[in-house]
C-alpha cells in the first residue's frame, strides 16, 4: 500500500483522525479532511508532531461542490486517488427522540451528512479511481442501522446509516467486476465527541476494521458490512 493515496472525511478527532494515523503509518498519502479549517490544521500538525506527514484540505461533505473541488485537488496533487474513507458523521437526535415525534429537520440533517454526504465524495473520488483501476471505499456506518436488530431511539440517525448502507450494496453492486471495493463497518460504542466518555472502545479499536477494510488486497470484499473484520448481518 506504500505509495497509495487516500482521503478520509471528517478526521480531524477521534476515529477519524485514528484511521488517518494507522493509514500513514503503513506509508500512504493520506489527505485530511474537515469541515473546521482551524481543528483540521491543528490535527495534521499534531500527526505531523508525531512523525507522519499527511495533507490536509477543507472539505464540508454536505456540499457537492466542494466534494469535487477537493477531488480535484487531489488529481493535481497526487495525479491518484486510491482510497476514500467516508467517516463525516453526525447524530443530531436530540435526547429521548422518537420516529413518531422526530422533526423532519433533524432528519435531513442525519441524511446529508452521514448519507448523501458520503455518496457526493464517493462520486467525486470514483473517475479517477476507474482510470487508475483501483479503489478502496470504506463507509463508516454503525450497528445502530442495521435492519436486522432495528430498535427505537435516535430515529435520524438510525435512518441515515442504514441509508448509508443501502449506499454501499448499491455501488458496490455497480462496480463488479472492477477492482473498486465498496463496504460498510460499525467501530462500534467509542469514546469520543459523539460516543462519550463512557463508551468502552478506543478510536484504534474503532478504526482497526475500517483501516483494514482500507488496504484489502485485490481479492478481499465487497459488498459487505464488517465489525472487528468479520461480517455483520445488514
Amino acid at each position: 500500500m506504500a505509495g497509495r493515496v487516500a482521503v478520509v472525511t471528517g478526521a480531524n478527532r477521534g476515529i477519524g483522525r485514528a484511521i488517518v494515523r494507522a493509514l500513514a503509518r503503513r506509508g500512504l498519502r493520506v489527505v485530511l479532511t474537515a469541515r473546521d479549517v482551524a481543528k483540521g490544521e491543528s490535527a495534521r500538525a499534531g500527526l505531523h508532531a508525531e512523525g507522519l506527514t499527511v495533507w490536509f484540505r477543507a472539505l464540508d461533505v454536505r456540499d457537492a461542490s466542494q466534494a469535487h473541488g477537493a477531488a480535484a485537488w487531489v488529481a493535481r496533487e497526487f495525479g491518484q486517488r486510491d482510497v476514500l474513507v467516508n467517516n463525516a458523521g453526525v447524530l443530531p437526535d436530540p435526547k429521548g427522540a422518537r420516529a413518531a415525534t422526530v422533526d423532519a429537520a433533524v432528519l435531513r440533517e442525519a441524511l446529508e451528512t452521514n448519507t448523501v454526504g458520503a455518496l457526493a465524495v464517493a462520486q467525486a473520488c470514483l473517475p479517477l479511481m476507474r482510470r487508475g483501476g483501483y479503489g478502496r471505499i470504506v463507509n463508516v456506518s454503525s450497528e445502530l442501522g442495521q435492519l436486522s436488530s432495528m430498535g427505537s431511539g435516535t430515529p435520524a440517525y438510525r435512518v441515515s446509516k442504514a441509508a448509508l448502507n443501502a449506499v454501499t450494496r448499491t455501488l458496490a453492486a455497480e462496480l463488479a467486476g472492477t477492482n473498486i471495493k465498496v463496504n460498510a463497518m460499525s467501530p462500534g460504542w467509542v469514546r469520543s465527541d459523539m460516543g462519550g466518555a463512557s463508551a468502552p472502545r478506543s478510536p484504534e479499536q474503532g478504526a482497526d476494521t475500517a483501516v483494514w477494510l482500507a488496504t484489502l488486497p485485490d481479492d478481499g470484499p465487497s459488498g459487505g458490512f464488517f465489525m472487528d473484520r468479520s461480517p455483520i448481518p445488514w
